[in-house]
Parts: C-alpha cells; structure tokens; sequence
C-alpha cells in the first residue's frame, strides 16, 4: 500500500479497528446502516428504476469493521452485484471478514488499500454504481483529494452515499479534543491517554459544553475506540451545510468553484426533517416560518443546521444530476411506506384526524413536530398506498369510489392536493417511491 496516508490515523485504526464490534454478534443480528439501504439508494440515486441486477458494483471506500459493507452484501445476497470493501487498515479488514464468514456471504471483494489510491486501482477495480464512504474524509489531511479519487471510480450515472461530520453539532467535541490535547501534552501511550481522558469525562462539570451535548453523541459509551475516535482522532474535521455545498455543489446551489454535484441530504432516522425550518420549529412556530420557507433550499437548511444544533454528522446522497432522485408526480411511480410498519390505514387515520383541516403531525420516531394542511384527498389516497399500485392506479381506484356532485378531479388535481402530505413524510424518509421497472423486492 502506497505512502498516502497520515500515518498516526493508520495506526490507530490498527490499534482501534473502528466501529467496535463482536464479529460474533452477526449470529444474532444485522447491523442497518441508513444511507446503505436498498430502497433510500434507489428513490435518491437512481430515479427509482435501479434493479440492483445486471452486474451492479457498489464500494464501500473506507469500510472498517464493514458494517455498511455487510449490510450492503446481505440485501445483494440474491442477486449478480458485487460489493468490494476497501480500507488501509488489515485488523479492520480482517473483523469485517470474519463477519462476511458467519453470514455466509460471497459477494464481497477485499482491498487492503487507501482510497487515495483508487485512481491507480481503476484498471483492476473498474467502475461502481454506488460509493459508499462514511466517516472518512474528514479524516485525510487532503479531503477534496479523496473526494476526487472516488469521482475517478465512479460510474456517469452512478452515485455517492457520503457521510461527514457537522460543525454545529460538534461544537463539544471540539472543546473537549482541544481540552484533552492541552491534558495529555506529549504524552505518546494510547491507553494512558483513554485513561485520562475517562477520568475527566467523570468529572466534568455539567456546565461543560460537551456535558451538555453528551445525548447526541455515544461513540465514547462503545469502549476504548469509540473514545480515541471521538474525542482524541489526530485528524478531525468537520463542516457547515453550506460548506458542503460550496465544496461539492453547483452553480445551482449558489457554489462557487464547486464539483457541480447534486446534493440530497438524509440525517439518520430524521431523513431531510433537520434541515427544514418548518419541521424544526416545533409545534408552535413563529409567523416568519412560512416565509422561511419560500426561501432557497440550501439557504433553509443553513438555518436549520443553525436552529437545532443537533445535527453531528452530514449524511448525503451526491449524484451528477437531480433528475437522479425519483420525480413525485409522475403517475407511473410507486409511493411506498418504509422505516417503519406504517401502514396506509394507520397514515389515513393520523391525517384524516382533523377532517382534512391542518392538524400537528408529531412523529415519534425522528422527534418531530410539524403542521400539515393534508388536503381535501389526502387521508383517502394515504389509505390506499400498499407498496404495488402506482400513483395512477391509486388515482383511477380513488375515482372508481367518487361520489361527489362534481366531476372526480384528476390526476394533477390529486397531485397538488397530496403534495404537502407527501413532502412531509418523504422528508422524515417514511414515504419513497420507485418505479415498476425496478425490482419490486427492494421495497419490501
């Protein structure tokens, strides 16, 4: 493996394979990881049409203990992909194989490299659909070079599931990694600095900034190497939304300079509900809110970033187009429920709740609190939403029961009525859609 890398982040990786596992643990369970699943990558990366057959080649850049790579490998048991874990560390390497074993999986390639080093490996490796590189950018001294190397193996249509740390949400982190650096000085043994710095998270005063953060983070509660990669990594940084936007978007997104990627961004288990004003604002938002929400996207989620504060880590989807996300209003498209077992009469119930009337959408799972106006149509099309019928067979059934005085509307009509009901559960990522072209098992 060429020279590439910062040698004190490779040691610690071989030291502290990250994320900490117990191989043994895949016996019991499968680890999910959000931006690898299925049907995420298929409604943001591929327009929904993505059959995850013909050869489809995914890489999971920087994969550590492999838990994207396993779960990646585990949903493309029973088809022709190929997924290919690659990562410069061989204790990392060798964790994640030993998992690959116990699941019986052979879709996976290994590749103890840098990913710095993916453009010389192109000839062997060839091209893939989807990257995955989480957590890792952030760690190299050149970011944009990385970013640059996975742009070299990436296929024209094909896409990046990214995730980086947030500035906002870090702001703890930072303090208490500025603390222990100042607390260890020269010191050299990795244990004696774990040491120290367990002996002064036990002691903190609750007036401390990362104290007062501690609930959004957990790495330093998983053991020695969730507590040298949070709080004492020798290279660590992190970004602002608009950062990423100025780094990896385009002209479209007001960067300047930028790759002139599209970007989608999807927070674990809250989807794009952060970055909205609107759904951060809580249950009784200020009369400003709707004008904030005619404001430009990226301006919007530079001030929800700033709003919540929560936000630890950017996770996103990057693709060359944004005709890459699956298009809502086309009538051909499959809406599907998913993160969770909702199902079209229990989605009915909650919005019909108010007979149609704007009424306070409280999901428990992402902890948001939003006002929804879910239309005269809504509830009626949120019942018949099974996963199978497209948009246009929900609409002709929807018709089919008409039985108002006036013509049944159409189907831009029923469109604009349910728009609001699905942004709003398709920003908490509980409403995707794929087309029929696709494989339907992905939206199980």
């Amino acid at each position: 493996m060429p020279d590439n890398y910062l040698p004190e982040v490779r040691n610690q990786y071989e030291a502290l394979p990250y994320p900490p596992c117990n191989p043994e643990d895949d016996r019991k369970r499968l680890v999910l990881t959000w931006l690898e699943d299925l049907p995420m990558i298929n409604h943001y990366c591929f327009a929904g049409k993505q059959s995850f057959q013909n050869g489809f080649k995914a890489l999971v850049a920087g994969g550590g203990t492999g838990d994207a790579t396993i779960f990646l490998a585990e949903q493309l048991r029973h088809t022709d992909a190929q997924v290919v874990h690659l990562d410069m560390s061989e204790a990392s390497i060798a964790l994640a194989k030993t998992r690959a074993q116990i699941r019986g999986l052979s879709n996976i390639r290994w590749v103890h490299d840098s990913l710095l080093n993916l453009p010389a490996l192109a000839a062997e490796l060839g091209k893939f659909d989807y990257i995955n590189c989480s957590g890792v950018l952030h760690h190299l001294a050149d970011p944009d070079l990385g970013f640059k190397a996975l742009l070299s193996v990436l296929k024209d249509d094909g896409a990046i599931g990214l995730m980086v740390y947030a500035t906002s949400g870090r702001t703890g982190v930072y303090q208490m990694q500025e603390l222990m650096r100042m607390v260890n000085g020269s010191e050299a043994d990795a244990q004696r600095k774990i040491a120290n710095t367990r002996d002064l998270l036990a002691s903190l005063p609750a007036t401390n900034w990362f104290k007062r953060s501690e609930d959004l983070h957990h790495d330093h509660k998983a053991g020695d190497a969730g507590i040298y990669d949070l709080l004492l990594h020798s290279q660590d940084r992190a970004y602002s939304v608009g950062e990423l936007f100025d780094w990896l978007g385009g002209e479209a997104d007001g960067a300047k300079g930028g790759h002139g990627m599209h970007l989608e961004f999807t927070d674990v288990q809250r989807g794009r509900s952060p970055y909205l004003p609107h759904m951060v604002l809580g249950a009784k938002p200020p009369p400003m809110t709707a004008a904030l929400r005619k404001l430009p996207l990226r301006k919007q989620y530079e001030m929800a970033e700033l709003m919540s504060g929560s936000i630890i880590t950017h996770s996103l989807y990057v693709t060359r187009n944004a005709a890459c996300t699956a298009p809502y209003g086309d009538a051909a498209y499959v809406p599907f429920y998913y993160h969770e077992p909702l199902t079209g009469e229990i989605a009915a119930q909650v919005f019909g709740s108010n007979k149609g009337q704007p009424f306070m959408l409280r999901h428990q799972h992402s902890g948001v609190s939003v006002m929804v106006n879910p239309g005269k149509y809504g509830a009626k099309i949120l019942a018949l939403i099974d996963g199978k019928k497209t948009f246009g067979e929900i609409f002709d059934q929807f018709r089919a029961a008409w039985q108002g005085k006036a013509a049944a509307p159409d189907n831009a009509v029923l469109f604009a009525d349910f728009a609001e009901s699905f942004e709003v559960l398709n920003a908490l990522d509980r409403l995707l859609l794929r087309h029929p072209s696709s494989d339907a098992a992905i939206a199980k």
